[in-house]
């Protein structure tokens, strides 16, 4: 039985073939509840020198325990053919890196895709007998896409 101070873990989003609004979920999950972002972001530093403390090396085994579950958490949103595809992708932002090269596409691609988003952007009007509300919702539609690709 649950009780009141039980925390429900929140399921892990399932990459569905759209990379950016999966990757604004499972950046968000990964900040919010399991705090592995930061090694999704920028990785394990690298150690330097092979005289380390014991306090450092701790500290880069617990990154590494880290890093493990991240790409747990990975591994658990993609499908097997997807899967296949980064088997050789060791750390969680190897994974990711790829995952983003992969699905969000080149920059010249992205310069197309915000071409065509302008475009469509210019040549919005409001249609007979549509509301307000649902134009001012196709123009933020619009604007998010943009957004997304950083403009």
């Amino acid at each position: 039985m649950a009780t009141e101070n039980s925390l429900v873990q929140p399921a892990i989003p399932r990459f569905n073939g759209h990379y950016d609004h999966w990757s604004m979920l499972m950046e968000n999950f990964l900040r919010s509840n399991k705090e592995y972002w930061n090694l999704v972001e920028t990785g394990i530093p690298a150690a330097a020198g092979t005289d380390l403390t014991e306090a450092h090396k701790k500290t880069i085994d617990d990154l590494k325990m880290k890093d493990l579950k991240a790409k747990n958490h990975l591994f658990q949103a993609i499908d097997r053919s997807i899967l296949e595809t980064i088997l050789n992708k060791d750390t969680a932002k190897n994974i990711w890196d790829s995952l983003k090269q992969k699905y969000q596409g080149t920059s010249r691609v992205k310069r197309a895709q915000l071409q065509a988003l302008h475009k469509e952007f210019e040549m919005l009007h409001m249609k007979v007998g549509e509301s307000v509300n649902d134009y001012f919702g196709r123009n933020l539609i619009i604007a998010n896409k943009m957004r997304i690709h950083e403009e």
